[in-house]
């Protein structure tokens, strides 16, 4: 059962950003894209206020993806990408992007935090940051 609301042009719109931010690093790299995502959607917290779909979520100015300015993120949606989607939409939790609403790609080390936000993990190439609890309860709920 979905955690989110949604439609079906939107789970292709989640697809497609999950795919073109963490296709190189596999299904679950590109299911914990699909979580911070989710996350956000749910959360209604810090940056993420009045983001109610998945629309306000993929195309947040500022504070959106990097993904959306590139070419690549407009290709349609592959059925495996779409299936990934819908896993993620359905409440599927990936460790450490659970609870995240941030990722990034850096250069080196993770820090331990990013703008104020604690450090949950790394997956490949990415590290994964998440609120508190008291900041976003609809994260952890």
């Amino acid at each position: 059962m979905a955690v989110i609301k949604t439609n079906s042009e939107q789970t292709r719109l989640l697809a497609r950003l999950m795919r073109a931010e963490a296709e190189s690093e596999g299904d679950l790299g590109m299911l914990m894209v699909g979580n911070v995502g989710v996350n956000r959607v749910l959360g209604n917290c810090l940056d993420f206020n009045n983001i109610r779909s998945i629309r306000d979520m993929v195309f947040q100015s500022p504070g959106g993806f990097e993904s959306t300015q590139k070419g690549y993120f407009y290709q349609r949606a592959r059925d495996a990408d779409i299936r990934l989607a819908r896993r993620s939409i359905n409440g599927e939790r990936t460790w450490p992007a659970s609870n995240a609403l941030w990722f990034f790609r850096p250069t080196g080390e993770c820090p331990p935090t990013w703008f104020n936000q604690q450090q949950t993990g790394r997956f490949k190439s990415h590290c994964f940051f998440s609120p508190s609890a008291a900041d976003c309860p609809r994260v952890y709920g």
